[in-house]
């Protein structure tokens, strides 16, 4: 399998209400690229939130007797702790200066995703203005490849990535939160090893493995490369609804042996 990861080129800024398919697609274009078929479109997560208008300001939070204790605790912004409770289902770990918890939508993450870098309101300042992990990423990844199928007769894989921490590792990296068109989790189970051991527990995360690849292309700073396209990857949606989208790559947390 050869694979390669296009940036995309001439992205503007992402503004509320933009029609994401249509900025990917003139992207291409301006670069004198085509998307194809079986192209794998990776989508970072903040231009689907700046899209999706999903910025929350501080000044409009008040901080609860739970959110403030635990502001001191973690040594963050109250107003910011309440936010990240107002966006999570627990709290899964807490020290000075960190707070993980699983996020709305069952990520296990820092601040429930909840990220003030490369965001700026209509008056240039940015100290109060939050950004928050689309509602349903997985329907915006959906909504996305339907647009572009629609519109220019192409089918691919989408999948919207963002920086995420890990338990055992130092450093961020891509990983899936949302996707539409391809199986994210592929199961090898019952299949044969190069000596024809049968893989008993082998499954591969494909959607996180390019959502990291990806998320080297764009960069973390001033790169202003929020898609890539990732061909050669050959992706299929699976028949089965339960395993579309990003739920199979996420650990149940009865399975989960460090919570």
């Amino acid at each position: 399998m050869k694979l390669t990861f296009l940036g995309v080129e001439n992205i503007p800024m992402v503004q509320p209400g933009d029609d994401l398919a249509e900025l990917i697609v003139y992207g291409m274009e301006s670069m004198g690229e085509k998307l194809q078929d079986d192209d794998v479109v990776v989508i970072a997560q903040k231009v689907v939130s700046k899209a999706e208008n999903r910025y929350l300001n501080l000044v409009d939070v008040v901080p609860s007797e739970e959110a403030s204790k635990l502001a001191i605790e973690v040594d963050k912004d109250p107003r910011k702790v309440q936010a990240v409770l107002d966006e999570s289902n627990e709290i899964v770990r807490t020290c000075p200066g960190v707070l993980i918890v699983e996020q709305k939508l069952g990520f296990v993450q820092a601040n429930a995703g909840i990220d003030q870098s490369n965001i700026i309101n209509e008056d240039g300042e940015d100290d109060d203005l939050c950004l928050l992990l689309p509602v349903d990423p997985d329907a915006s990844a959906a909504g996305i490849r339907s647009d572009i199928a629609a519109r220019h007769n192409v089918n691919v894989g989408v999948i919207i990535n963002d920086s995420i921490g890990r338990a055992w590792r130092v450093g961020s990296l891509g990983l899936a939160i949302g996707v539409a068109g391809f199986t994210a989790l592929e199961d090898y189970i019952g299949q044969a090893d190069i000596y024809g051991r049968e893989l008993l527990v082998t499954q591969v995360g494909a959607a996180d493995e390019m959502a990291a690849g990806a998320s080297l292309v764009m960069g973390q700073t001033d790169e202003k490369t929020p898609v890539v396209v990732v061909r050669g990857y050959k992706p299929s949606e699976p028949i089965d609804t339960d395993l579309r989208g990003v739920a199979p790559l996420v650990r149940p947390k009865d399975m989960d042996l460090f919570r």
